[in-house]
């Protein structure tokens, strides 16, 4: 069913049980009033007629067994009123005044007249009377504190009901009226639903969205869209990768000048008309394009397209890093080609025992620290993350070691996915620094974890050149990187520890830093530790 006819079906449900609903109400309301009007008014009529000494004189005179007539009397009084019947009748029950003569000297019908006529209870009741069901209200005759007879002022049932109905098609006609006018609405709101959403369905909006957001994420180049006050609606995977502070935070509605303030000057300053410009970030240069959003020629927003503004210099340095990159590659794969071929010689010679120390010889260092990693490091992301930076230092060259004392338990998943960013960009920070200093130092990294007391500790040292005392204060801020220029990934410099100091932060720890100057062969080495409460890790379980 499309949403459009749920809508209808469900609005005209909704109102039809709701008028129907509202309609009973009213009429067992007006029904119960009306009835309550009839018993007041008929006890007040023959309150009055209780004392009419006409009336009075007649029962005494039935009492007594002598003739009266009080028919015509009563008759006339009742075509005065709206009452159904005015019954007069002694104090054995016996009737004086009926609307049908012939019923007259007979005894009442029903027992409900017994308590007016023992007690001189005046009391109403709804029963059946030799006229029909009927309200019946009674009141005594008194004489001398004595009762000598009763008064009953009747009101069929029937008459009642259709006086009720009189009012109650009135009442109806209103509702029926408020029940088209609510049908209407409810049709327009549809009209307005179809031309607003173009006739499509709630499912093909999703798809829609999906569809959109897979073409925004195909996109190389960072998109960001932003409202009137600079905070972020839409953003692709690009922006998040050119960006990287942004993928940090918990909610995406942030401001544009938090993470990207030459950005956000730059929008301010072309304000609601298109524009190019660039912008940086650190040390890295944007080029940004700027479109203005209006609706009903009022501005809503702004969405910025931009990329790194990478000169031919710098494509140069890309490219050379990729083809030194496959070149590595080659190198790898032609090293491990040649081992298998010596492999395959030595089972063709049947040097069984050769075999097995060679392949003993190039597994014992993959062993030992799988197993450690295994034994010691119950956190299983963790645990792959470190194997893969030891896969990672084996392909460059890079000596890796983890501590033999370390110790890491088990932790909330979103306490493990920050430690994956703090550990993984610290050891690529160091494997990096090491690798660039292999022609001078033997490179080598070691890690060592442990969350045996009351905090976390992650420490990282490489054989690196160290941090330069240039740049010594301003290593933690965004775009500060203590890479050699030229390296590897350029465009991306000075977010790692930035990154690491922002989660740092988030868990309330601590991110220190030690740099260690050259002894004779000994390299320059940099160690990197943090700290972190476990109290306040274990408090996002």
């Amino acid at each position: 069913m499309k949403l459009k006819s749920h809508l209808a079906l469900s609005a005209i449900a909704t109102s039809t049980v709701v008028v129907i609903t509202v309609l009973y109400a009213i009429y067992f309301l007006l029904q119960n009033q009306y009835q309550q009007g009839l018993q007041e008014r008929g006890i007040e009529l023959a309150k009055v007629l209780a004392h009419d000494g006409n009336i009075v004189a007649a029962v005494n005179l039935a009492n007594e067994d002598r003739e009266q007539d009080i028919v015509d009397y009563i008759e006339a009084i009742r075509a005065q009123t709206d009452a159904s019947y005015i019954v007069v009748v002694d104090n054995q029950g016996l009737r004086l005044s009926h609307p049908n003569r012939e019923r007259i000297g007979k005894h009442f019908i029903g027992a409900d007249i017994e308590p007016t006529l023992q007690s001189g209870l005046i009391h109403s009741s709804e029963a059946k009377g030799s006229l029909g069901l009927a309200i019946r209200n009674f009141v005594p005759l008194m004489q001398n504190g004595q009762v000598i007879g009763a008064i009953c002022v009747g009101y069929l049932s029937e008459k009642t009901s259709r006086i009720v109905m009189a009012q109650y098609r009135e009442i109806g006609l209103m509702i029926g009226l408020v029940y088209v006018i609510a049908i209407t609405m409810t049709l327009l709101i549809l009209y307005k639903m179809r031309r607003t959403f173009l006739d499509y369905q709630p499912e093909e909006i999703v798809a829609k969205f999906r569809e959109h957001e897979l073409i925004l994420d195909s996109i190389r180049d960072g998109i960001i869209a932003i409202d009137q006050d600079l905070s972020v609606t839409t953003l692709n995977r690009s922006a998040t990768l050119l960006l990287p502070s942004i993928a940090q935070r918990e909610q995406q509605k942030l401001k544009l000048g938090d993470f990207a303030p030459t950005l956000a000057h730059l929008v301010l300053e072309n304000r609601g008309r298109y524009h190019q410009g660039e912008f940086s970030l650190g040390q890295t240069q944007y080029r940004a394009h700027l479109y203005p959003i209006y609706r009903t020629k009022q501005l809503t927003g702004h969405v910025v397209v931009f990329f790194a503004n990478l000169k031919t210099s710098e494509l140069e340095k890309e490219l050379m890093y990729l083809k030194n990159y496959a070149q590595l590659l080659r190198s790898k794969t032609h090293e491990y080609s040649n081992k298998l071929n010596t492999l395959s010689g030595m089972l063709q010679l049947k040097n069984y025992q050769q075999a097995v120390s060679f392949i003993q010889q190039e597994s014992d260092n993959y062993q030992a620290i799988v197993n450690h990693i295994v034994h010691y490091v119950q956190d299983s992301a963790i645990a792959g993350l470190l194997l893969s930076k030891f896969n990672k230092a084996s392909d460059m060259g890079v000596d890796f070691s983890l501590d033999s004392d370390s110790r890491l338990g088990q932790y909330p998943k979103l306490v493990t996915d920050k430690l994956i960013t703090i550990i993984g960009n610290l050891i690529d920070n160091a494997l990096l620094a090491a690798w660039q200093q292999r022609d001078k130092h033997s490179p080598q990294v070691s890690v060592y974890l442990s969350d045996r007391g009351q905090h976390l500790l992650v420490e990282v040292a490489d054989s690196g050149a160290g941090v330069d005392s240039a740049i010594a204060k301003q290593i933690l801020d965004f775009g500060v990187s203590t890479k050699q220029a030229g390296s590897a990934g350029d465009e991306q410099h000075g977010v790692g520890l930035y990154l690491v100091h922002q989660l740092v932060n988030f868990f309330s720890g601590s991110l220190e830093w030690e740099r260690s100057e050259a002894h004779g062969n000994e390299a320059v080495s940099t160690v990197f530790s943090v700290y972190l409460d476990k109290q306040i890790l274990n408090q996002y379980d």
